[in-house]
């Protein structure tokens, strides 16, 4: 039986992780804002869901809840962090309070769970951090920016993560779900539109978003699924798309971009120091 902690299970990724887990027999530290939207779950499984409210944005609350879940489950093989907010704006529409919170949740709360696991998985001497991160942790669309720059900043952190802890026994997964309709997109925070935007790029997504013209190609459940699947493998890939969007998209932007900085090779050679 393998343990896992999970946050952010109230919905989405993280509800059905919960799921298919506690289904094939698994234990589950679910952890999440309103510890009340798991109670038909904890009433069928009883003892095998370990329950907890947890803010992701509050470091304390981070570190007393990851340290009880450790001291009252013993081991925990898996740790996955999956708590999300997204803002569905242009670089000008969103409030400061919506940046604020897109980074303090997606990049600051994954951190935190991060350092507070730390110290617990290296006294183990094994583990594996999931971080769930997206299609838009590697390529970019209009009205997202702030949803990719805590994306693309969590998964440098990871990857960096990745090579620090290997010592200890301890593996890193960043997983990247394409477009999936897990109400993710209907709980998407906006802002006041402005008209300069309506003839732009980020016009022609809002106008497509609102239109229900943007494809979910992708199964929930197939979805997380194929990450248990992945963590049982004992793959060390650092790595996983999962989509159809997501491998088409994130290849033609990694295309994009290496043909990019093949082009500027002669450029970049010419300023270093010569005797």
């Amino acid at each position: 039986m393998t343990t896992w902690f999970i946050t952010g299970t109230s919905t989405g990724f993280g509800r059905l992780l919960t799921e298919q887990l506690l289904a094939r027999g698994d234990r589950v530290a679910a952890t999440l804002r309103r510890p009340e939207q798991l109670d038909d779950l904890r009433a069928r499984y009883g003892d095998q869901l370990w329950v907890a409210r947890l803010d992701v944005t509050d470091g304390a609350e981070v570190r007393a809840v990851v340290d009880r879940a450790f001291a009252e489950l013993g081991t925990i093989d898996v740790v996955v962090n999956n708590a999300g907010y997204g803002v569905f704006a242009s670089v000008e529409e969103a409030s400061d309070e919506q940046i604020e919170r897109v980074v303090d949740t997606n990049l600051l709360g994954s951190i935190r769970v991060v350092r507070a696991a730390l110290p617990h998985l290296r006294a183990q001497g094994a583990g594996r951090i999931v971080q769930v991160s997206t299609a838009g942790g590697q390529t970019t669309y209009p009205n997202f920016s702030y949803y990719h720059a805590s994306k693309w900043g969590i998964e440098g952190f990871a990857q960096t993560l990745a090579a620090e802890v290997a010592p200890f026994g301890i593996t890193v997964t960043i997983v990247e779900p394409g477009a999936t309709p897990t109400g993710f997109g209907a709980g998407l925070d906006r802002a006041p539109v402005m008209d300069a935007y309506d003839s732009t790029p980020a016009g022609d997504v809002r106008r497509a978003v609102a239109d229900g013209a943007l494809p979910l190609p992708n199964d929930p459940a197939k979805l997380t699924a194929a990450i248990i699947a992945h963590v049982d493998s004992g793959s060390t890939a650092l790595r996983l798309p999962l989509g159809s969007d997501t491998w088409q998209d994130v290849r033609a932007s990694l295309v994009a971009r290496l043909d990019e900085h093949d082009a500027a090779k002669d450029v970049a050679y010419s300023v270093v120091a010569t005797d």
